[in-house]
């Protein structure tokens, strides 16, 4: 059975057809896992789970970007958004390494605002 947020709704996840978005609760941490591309197309689907993540006010909130096979703008912007919007009230942690994830964000400088870690076990340590 998947666990459910405090409305009775499933936890969630979203698939597009260059990727998905999954949200699942780890200890009191919402982990939010995507997949596949994350551009313009799967965007939204990370907003509307980062968003439901964040109402359910967990202690930690992580985005693994481990199964990202490109990093475009539109993605980047998401995680600013998780940063800085509404789900800011949650300490954000992303698990992003290598040239597909990593580089992007270091050449935009988001790697100095954002809490980078490099595998989702390291995120979870508080």
């Amino acid at each position: 059975m998947s666990e459910r947020d405090v409305t009775g709704n499933p936890l969630g996840d979203a698939a597009g057809s260059a990727g998905s978005v999954a949200l699942e609760n780890r200890d009191g941490a919402a982990v939010v896992r995507v997949d596949g591309a994350l551009d313009l197309a799967l965007a939204p689907q990370l907003r509307r789970l980062t968003e439901r993540a964040a109402r359910l006010q967990p202690q930690l909130l992580v985005i693994d970007l481990t199964g990202v096979t490109f990093l475009a703008s539109a993605g980047m912007a998401e995680l600013v958004r998780a940063h800085r919007g509404p789900a800011a009230s949650v300490p954000l942690r992303v698990v992003a390494h290598g040239r597909i994830t990593l580089r992007p964000l270091e050449l935009t400088r988001l790697a100095d605002e954002l809490a980078i870690y490099p595998s989702l076990s390291d995120a979870l340590v508080p």
